[in-house]
Order: structure tokens, then C-alpha cells, then sequence
């Protein structure tokens, strides 16, 4: 019986075998049509055995046989955001913070409050108004943040909100300020769900309607004049505006930005029914008034740096006649070998013609002014950051502002009219506790400037004579660029309006040896 078995099961299987060795051999002989191979692959997807289906397993056996889950990651306390307390220090576990900001916080590093912070936030957590003068650097920006977040989190919206309403609204001068506001709020609400959006000029318009009339905004960061034309667009509306935020007021009154930010002011709710943030940097008469104006019996915080300018930096004045500035300049850069410098001019045309004479020795340099696209602008800056751009040719608009570190040397090719113009120009080195190096130049006109300078920073600044070894260049790698005779007038400083153009990038990096500048004969 078996061995019948074992005889049938032979017989199949020569049989197939066969079957497929004809196949084969028709399929050598007549090749298979288009039409003929769809067909088969047809045939093989319905021929296609499906997967078998789980066993069922009866409810009461469920619990015995599934798998043991993995405990979940337990959220973070702020038990594991361990700070001592040091007597005349303010904790911000003092404050009472929602634990997703506190985690925040734990992740940047941030210990102890800084004095602006320490002064404002006990008021301003509880909803009260506030006008602050401090310098940039002091941790302002935080603490009016915290203060919004706080807020949102630990308050639900009084009513149904439209998009492009939003609850709380920065006003900052320029683009740059906008821009490192936005990236400190990200940075602050890592862990919870805030929508913050910046509107400033230079950028793509249409995006930046996207981004305000397609989702529901928290915090608008913003430029008065881009502010003010979505309003009157009605992409933006101000009427459920819990929060105002003015930044740098006394920069706002400097560049004319007053008559649009009031604007803006009487666009949201009375001040009895919406908090007030107002910071400066100076309290002048006009800064109290119109705090005055826009807050209700505020708490006023004045923060007085322990000293203008930080022992970081080292200053130095050479006294040079206005056809000496860039020879000195260049041997500088190459003598010393300088990898990450920024110069300061005073008008956008200066720096034109400056970026002009640098790239013709293939010194790699860009422009930062206020004419220049925002997206420029931006890009130029990450560059500079990346190491890409050697040397920064800037009017004042990026005084304040922006953060760059390892930046070795602060240039002032021209002085600055205003002396607290210079202070936050040298003060783009020197940071971080890093040590850094600002250079002066006083010609026949911008002498008159170093009394006021002295007067304000307190101190006395030190005036040499350069060696004549560093008043001279050697030829151009490039020609001159051939200009069009123009009619435009006159720019004004760098302050009051954009202004720059885009320069040909330089190339190569002089491989001297860092030098230390010479100092001839001292001049009192």
C-alpha cells in the first residue's frame, strides 16, 4: 500500500516536471506578446494567497497573553532643575513659571535671574504695567516673554478669536531686533504649543499673509511700517490685543517710528484693558511721556549698567587724515590676519565704496544696511556667523540687535554723531566673556567727536599716530568699478533710512601671520 503510494506521488511529479520543461521551450520558441505577460501578472495578483488573520483570542484570555508594555517617559518636573539659593540672587523658581517654560529655561542654562528681570517679573506676572530702561544684553527680552507665555498658558483667550488676531503684539525698530525676538520666543516655548509670527519689510509679503490669515497667531513680532500696512489690509487685527510690548522706544523715536506706533497703539484695546510692556534705553522726557500716555500706573525699573563699556574690550583711537583711513584699514585686516571683522560706517554710500575698495584686494566682505533686501540681509549674517564672510561693512542698523559671536574686531571707519552709538558698536565684540578689540578712526572731521564719546563711556580714550610702514597698500587685484554720473542727493546717516548695495565678494585669505598693530607717538 505504501509503496503504491510512493509510485503515484513519482508519477505527479515527472509529470510536472514535463510540463514545465514544454513550457520552456515554447516560450524559447514564440516570445510572449505585451498583451499575454499583463495577463500573467494579472493572474498572479488574484492568484495572490492572502495573509492568514491572527488567531482570535477570547476577552478573558486577553489580559493573560498580551505583552508587557514599557513604562512611558515620566514628564519632566522642575524637581530635576536643581539651583541653590544665593542670598541676593532671584531664582526663577521663585516665580512660580509653568514647568513648560521652567524646562526651557533648564535647557538654555538660565540659573538666576538678571536684575531687569528680577525687578520686572514679580509685577509683571501678576498683569501689571511696566516701563524699564535697559541696555541691550540685560535680559529684557526675556523677561517680557516670560511675562507673554506665562500668560497664554495659565489663561484661556476671553473670546473666539479670528486668525490674525492675535494675543500678544512686540513692536521693535528694526528688522534684526524682530528677527532675534522671534528666535528667542522659539527657543522659550520649545515645549508648548505658541504660534509666533514676525511681520517686517524685506521678506516675502505673500508668505507672511500666509502665515497670519491661515492659522491662529499667539504673538506677532513686528516693524511698525509692514504692521501697519496688514492692518490696514486687514490681514492683522489688533482689537483682542492682551499684551503690548514696546521695545526700544527710545530707537523707535530716532527713526521717525512714532506716528505709526501710535497708530498701532489706539488699534488695540484701551490700557486699562490690556497690560503694557514699555522698555528703552534711555528714559528721555519723551520716552516718559509717552509712557505716560500708553500704561497705567506702571512699575518703572531703571537698570543702570555698572559700567558703559565692558573691561572685555580694548579701545584704541588712531588719528589719521581721511586719505589715510584705508590704507591703515588694510593692513590691519592683513597684517593681522583678522578672520571675523566689522566696520561701521556712518552712511550707506560709505559703505558701498568701502565693501568696493575691500573686494578689489580680495578681501571677502558684504554689505549690512537698511536697503538691503531683508532676505539678503538675513543670509548675510548667517554667512558672517558660518565664517563665510571675513569682514562686515555696516551702518548702525545692525548696532542693535544682533548677536554674532567670535567677532575679534569692531572697526569704526567713521565715528558715530551720537555716543551711545558707540557703545553699542564696540559692543558686537567683547561678548560672552570673550576678549575683543575696537579700533577708531578720527580724521579732520570725526576728531570733534571723541569729547562727547569720552564724556559718556567716562573715560579716556587712548590716540596714537600709526607707523607710516601701515599707510601704504600695494596695487589692486581688481579694477576700479566704472560709475554713471548721478544726480541723487546726498544719503542720509545710516540712523534715519535704509541704504547699501550688494558688493562683488572677495576670495582668498592672506596666509600672514597675526601682527599687533604699531604704536608710535601717543597724543593727548
Amino acid at each position: 500500500m505504501v509503496r503504491k503510494i510512493i509510485n503515484r506521488f513519482r508519477d505527479k511529479l515527472k509529470k510536472i516536471i514535463a510540463g514545465r520543461g514544454k513550457a520552456n521551450d515554447l516560450a524559447a520558441t514564440h516570445p510572449v506578446s505585451p498583451l499575454s505577460e499583463e495577463t500573467q501578472r494579472t493572474s498572479r495578483r488574484r492568484g495572490k494567497k492572502k495573509d492568514p488573520k491572527p488567531p482570535h483570542i477570547p476577552e478573558s484570555l486577553r489580559s493573560q497573553t498580551a505583552l508587557p508594555e514599557t513604562d512611558p517617559t515620566p514628564p519632566w518636573d522642575a524637581s530635576q532643575f536643581l539651583v541653590p539659593k544665593v542670598e541676593g540672587k532671584m531664582r526663577f523658581h521663585d516665580l512660580d513659571l509653568p514647568s513648560e517654560i521652567m524646562h526651557a529655561i533648564s535647557d538654555l542654562g538660565f540659573s538666576y535671574c538678571t536684575p531687569i528681570q528680577a525687578q520686572t517679573l514679580p509685577h509683571t506676572l501678576t498683569g501689571k504695567d511696566a516701563s524699564g530702561k535697559a541696555q541691550t544684553g540685560t535680559g529684557k527680552t526675556a523677561a517680557f516673554l516670560t511675562t507673554i507665555f506665562t500668560r497664554l498658558l495659565r489663561t484661556a483667550p476671553p473670546g473666539k478669536r479670528r486668525h490674525g488676531s492675535p494675543r500678544a503684539l512686540i513692536l521693535a525698530p528694526t528688522r534684526e531686533l524682530v528677527l532675534q525676538i522671534v528666535a528667542d520666543a522659539r527657543e522659550l516655548t520649545q515645549y508648548c504649543n505658541v504660534v509666533t509670527v514676525a511681520i517686517l519689510g524685506g521678506m516675502d509679503y505673500q508668505k507672511q499673509q500666509r502665515q497670519i490669515t491661515e492659522q491662529q497667531v499667539d504673538i506677532i513680532v513686528a516693524t511698525p511700517g509692514r504692521l501697519l500696512d496688514f492692518k490696514r489690509q486687514q490681514y492683522v487685527h489688533l482689537d483682542q490685543v492682551e499684551i503690548l510690548v514696546i521695545d526700544e522706544a527710545d530707537r523707535m523715536l530716532d527713526m521717525g517710528f512714532i506716528p505709526d506706533v501710535r497708530q498701532i497703539v489706539h488699534a488695540t484695546p484701551n490700557k486699562d484693558k490690556r497690560q503694557t510692556l514699555l522698555f528703552s534705553a534711555t528714559l528721555t522726557p519723551q520716552v516718559i511721556s509717552l509712557a505716560s500716555q500708553w500704561t497705567t500706573t506702571p512699575v518703572t525699573v531703571e537698570i543702570e549698567p555698572e559700567q558703559v563699556v565692558t573691561d572685555t574690550v580694548e579701545q584704541l583711537v588712531y588719528l589719521v587724515s581721511s586719505r589715510e583711513k584705508f590704507p591703515l584699514l588694510y593692513n590691519i585686516i592683513i597684517r593681522q590676519n583678522l578672520e571675523r571683522v566689522m566696520i561701521f560706517c556712518n552712511r550707506k554710500d560709505e559703505t558701498r565704496h568701502l565693501a568696493e575698495k575691500l573686494a578689489r584686494y580680495d578681501i571677502q566682505c558684504a554689505i549690512l544696511s537698511g536697503d538691503i533686501p531683508q532676505h539678503t540681509r538675513t543670509k548675510t549674517l548667517e554667512n558672517f556667523r558660518a565664517g563665510k564672510i571675513r569682514v562686515l561693512v555696516a551702518t548702525d542698523v545692525a548696532g542693535r540687535g544682533i548677536h554674532v559671536d567670535g567677532v575679534s574686531h569692531v572697526i569704526n571707519y567713521t565715528l558715530p554723531h551720537d555716543p551711545e552709538d558707540y557703545v553699542h558698536r564696540i559692543g558686537r565684540t567683547g561678548r560672552a566673556g570673550a576678549l575683543g578689540t575696537s579700533v577708531s578712526f578720527a580724521d579732520e572731521s570725526d576728531s570733534f567727536q571723541l569729547p562727547d564719546i569720552e564724556e559718556f563711556i567716562g573715560a579716556k580714550l587712548p590716540c596714537i599716530q600709526p607707523d607710516p610702514e601701515w599707510l601704504s597698500t600695494p596695487p589692486p587685484s581688481r579694477p576700479a568699478q566704472k560709475r554713471e554720473p548721478s544726480s541723487a542727493p546726498r544719503s542720509r546717516p545710516s540712523g534715519s533710512g535704509p541704504g547699501g548695495s550688494r558688493p562683488r565678494p572677495g576670495g582668498r585669505r592672506p596666509s600672514s601671520s597675526r601682527q599687533s598693530p604699531p604704536r608710535a607717538k601717543t597724543s593727548n
